[in-house]
């Protein structure tokens, strides 16, 4: 059975502990560590089930040594297990730089079933602090198991409030000035707490961040949109769990995204990605990168989330059938095309079923573009019979060959299933020509294209859709994609008892 996840981390307080209970004498707490000053000592007690299935364990101290003044600091330390020690006047390197992670052997005929007992301790001679981070204890075919426990432990808690300040870069007379509340959340279902962060709001402001390792604190760096340049700081002010309550906290939208990652020549789907970030900016954010505590780093740039929408048949007023260029060709995104012979032309589509279009595009064909169209107007109508304008464009222009072009509404489209193309002029030739005409949905929130970079490896393709969230009154996705299937499903019953009704009346004569 050998014993559970075990260790002790002080980046926290109280300590977060797995199967250890602490005894601590002459010490403080610190904030990201524990301070032992001369003869201080931290005991641990874990629990062992069966030592014999241990034959040997992997204990890591994480500690550094505080400086004096500009020299080294001086504060050896002792391990015991049982009384018996491990090692004695441990020396760690460094002097008040970075924690040092120091690895010791645990022989396994020292555990005893039932409680144990590890003791680290200074010398009674230190003449400086022992900064004491965390104590994990593994067997040793499983190193580094209580590591991860640990992280995933400390990760729980993602949603993160700081209390902020800024002050002018560069300026030794200027001070630190109360800024908004940083609260972010930001969560791929790694289990990892970010190390980095930074973000662009849509009015052009940029921040960039990095965080004390046990996340108490921040500093980086804050660009407004007139491009004045800051320092930037926080202190942790909250933290919490993520909650369905978590939208709440802010103005700001937290995005959920369906994921998927780009390698190998396709795309895979991926974990949920979260993402809250709000500085206090009245504009929403449209880029976020991060960079995590494992190495991993990744970017997504928001965007709207349009929706394609099927065209089932395209009718043309004239089109080049000996070529094979017909109006069929503006429904796929090969490098086909539509050939009329007159400078003026009108295209017909009927859709899969009604939709609320808010744009359409056009892309212009692979010569000529004194062919491209000029002038235009785009009619929708719930019948095919009845139209009403939608969008009237005039002097319009390609600059460049299979360009696509999109074009906005002024109003979405109240649920049309047919659309009317009217081209009334070209750019001066006898013909008129596309390549493709497709329509899109009003947009059921954002979406992001990005890329995602795991610790040691080469970047990927990263993307998501956003998660649909349920509506209060139905239950049903609140999205007009939802509503256009619903009303293509009656439109269709409605044709179908059309036929039903004139199949009936035939049989009836005969």
């Amino acid at each position: 059975m050998g014993f559970d996840v075990t260790y002790a981390d002080f980046s926290a307080e109280p300590a977060r502990l797995a199967n250890a209970k602490v005894e601590r004498q002459r010490t403080r707490s610190a904030g990201s560590h524990l301070a032992l000053n001369a003869g201080g000592s931290v005991t641990l007690r874990f629990e062992v089930a069966d030592p014999e299935d241990v034959e040997q364990a992997t204990l890591t101290v994480t500690a550094l040594v505080s400086k004096l003044g500009s020299s080294i600091g001086y504060a050896p330390m002792d391990v015991l297990l049982q009384g018996e020690p491990l090692v004695a006047d441990l020396t760690v390197p460094g002097g008040g730089d970075l924690p040092q992670d120091n690895v010791l052997a645990v022989p396994g005929h020292l555990l005893k079933p039932g409680t144990n007992t590890l003791e680290i301790r200074t010398s009674g001679k230190a003449r400086s602090m022992l900064w004491l981070y965390r104590i994990t204890l593994d067997p040793v075919w499983e190193r580094g198991r209580s590591e991860r426990a640990r992280t995933a432990e400390a990760a729980r808690d993602s949603v993160f409030s700081y209390r902020t300040e800024r002050r002018l870069a560069h300026s030794s007379s200027s001070s630190w000035q109360s800024a908004p509340r940083l609260l972010f959340h930001l969560d791929r279902d790694e289990r990892s707490l970010p190390a980095q962060l930074g973000w662009r709001t849509a009015d052009g402001a940029e921040s960039a961040i990095s965080f004390q390792s046990d996340m108490s604190g921040f500093h980086g760096c804050y660009r407004t949109a007139d491009g004045t340049a800051y320092e930037y700081q926080g202190r942790l002010g909250d933290r919490r769990p993520f909650s369905q309550e978590t939208e709440n906290l802010s103005a700001s939208t937290l995005h959920r995204f369906h994921t998927e990652e780009g390698w190998g020549g396709g795309w895979h789907t991926s974990h949920e990605l979260r993402l809250l970030v709000d500085d206090g900016a009245t504009a929403p954010v449209e880029r976020i990168n991060w960079r995590d505590q494992r190495g991993n780093s990744g970017v997504a740039v928001l965007h709207a989330a349009t929706t394609d929408v099927a065209v089932t048949r395209v009718r043309a007023s004239d089109e080049y059938r000996a070529n094979g260029e017909v109006a069929g060709n503006l429904r796929n995104d090969r490098r086909t095309k539509w050939l009329a012979g007159d400078d003026t032309a009108r295209l017909d589509f009927t859709l899969s079923g009604p939709a609320a279009v808010a744009s359409y595009s056009l892309t212009s064909a692979n010569d000529f573009p004194d062919r491209d169209p000029r002038d235009w107007t785009l009619y929708g109508s719930a019948d095919g019979k009845a139209w009403t304008p939608l969008d009237s464009r005039a002097g319009e222009t390609f600059t460049g060959r299979y360009e696509t072009r999109e074009f906005f509404l002024r109003a979405t489209a109240p649920g049309y299933r047919h659309f009317r193309l009217d081209i009334t002029r070209n750019a001066g030739a006898n013909e008129t020509q596309l390549a493709q005409v497709s329509f899109a949905e009003a947009p059921a929130g954002q979406a992001f294209t990005g890329y995602y970079q795991r610790h040691n490896e080469g970047p990927i393709g990263y993307r998501g859709t956003p998660v649909a969230v349920p509506s209060s009154s139905t239950g049903l996705p609140a999205s007009p994609r939802v509503a256009s299937e619903l009303e293509s499903a009656v439109a269709s019953l409605a044709e179908t008892a059309q036929t039903l009704a004139a199949l009936a009346a035939q049989l009836r004569k005969h």
